[in-house]
């Protein structure tokens, strides 16, 4: 993949969008294939209430590129990037360690909708608590599988989280 992390880092990422949101379909991109791919249908009655992506050129503690959470009115099409601005962080573990996943909301020329939003704490708790809700319960009925929730982290937290996960 040839995009990078973006032009404007730390302020700006692109988030490759592998998952739309309102979708219970889970895509993952094929670094080998260079496609999205269908991963699988969730098992839950569950949708994501976000867009689901990645930074690309950067790799995790668990291999795969960081997870990034585009908080959006709208869908956006797997296959597409987004610049988005970090906000935070959500500090989770799941059945394989740790699953940290950051939280962007799109650049304001794109929506300036989140343009308010620059911090974890201007999140409504009510979206924080429809986002907890999502990852402790969307892997329920999968063998084998959970997530736990251990808290939230800033906007710093999550450049410093991408920082350190980009590659040389």
């Amino acid at each position: 993949m040839k995009v990078s992390v973006g032009k404007d880092f730390p302020k700006l990422i692109n988030v490759f969008i592998e998952i739309p949101m309102g979708s219970n379909v889970k895509y993952e991109y094929d670094e080998e294939e260079e496609v999205v791919k269908v991963d699988r249908v969730l098992y839950t009655s569950m949708v994501y209430p976000f867009n689901y992506g990645f930074v690309p050129g950067t790799k995790a503690d668990d291999g795969d590129p960081i997870d990034v959470l585009v908080i959006s009115n709208m869908p956006f099409y797997p296959g597409t990037v987004v610049e988005a601005r970090p906000v935070g962080m959500i500090r989770m573990t799941d059945e394989e360690g740790v699953d940290t996943k950051i939280i962007a909301v799109p650049k304001d020329k794109i929506d300036p909708t989140f343009s308010n939003i620059r911090e974890i704490t201007d999140i409504p708790d009510a979206l924080k608590n429809k986002m907890v809700h999502f990852f402790e319960h969307y892997k329920e009925l999968e063998p084998g599988k959970w997530v736990k929730i251990s808290g939230w982290g800033t906007s710093s937290e999550a450049m410093e989280n991408i920082k350190k996960a980009m590659k040389s």
